[in-house]
């Protein structure tokens, strides 16, 4: 009976050892640019201090490389820039298009909530009347 106990245990041991040093495809706790820079990308959450502002957005598709970031739809063409930084112990994402309407509503340091290799969800909170953004990116 020791013994049949003795196996269960460490079987057991074995089953949650392998469980939880197995890794998760899609998180990544690395580096934004690097998750960013794979791929196209789409904005499927844009939340403006309470209001869904997404439709500026919807079939727009968002391309990362090297500092510069390109929106297209169609035949229209956006160019913007990016880039990662750490402030006060935060990960964020700064986005800058400029002037260019509306994606100038983008224009800003986003906090990460969350990153993984299909999904980057983004807040800002504002400084002067504390409304909150939310952006959410998510893999094509």
């Amino acid at each position: 009976m020791k013994n049949i106990l003795k196996l269960t245990a460490i079987f057991i041991f074995l089953a949650i050892f392998i469980t939880s040093c197995s890794k998760d495809d899609n998180s990544n706790t690395g580096n934004v640019t690097e998750i960013i820079e794979e791929g196209d990308w789409k904005i499927v959450l844009f939340n403006e201090d309470g209001n869904d502002e997404l439709y500026h957005f919807t079939g727009y598709s968002f391309v990362f490389n090297n500092g510069t970031v390109t929106a297209s739809k169609n035949s229209s063409t956006i160019t913007g820039t990016y880039s990662n930084t750490t402030d006060s112990g935060n990960n964020k994402l700064i986005l800058d298009f400029g002037t260019s309407q509306p994606f100038d509503e983008l224009n800003d340091d986003w906090h990460i909530l969350e990153q993984t290799n299909v999904k980057i969800r983004l807040e800002d909170v504002s400084g002067g009347n504390g409304g909150t953004d939310l952006l959410t990116f998510e893999k094509l």
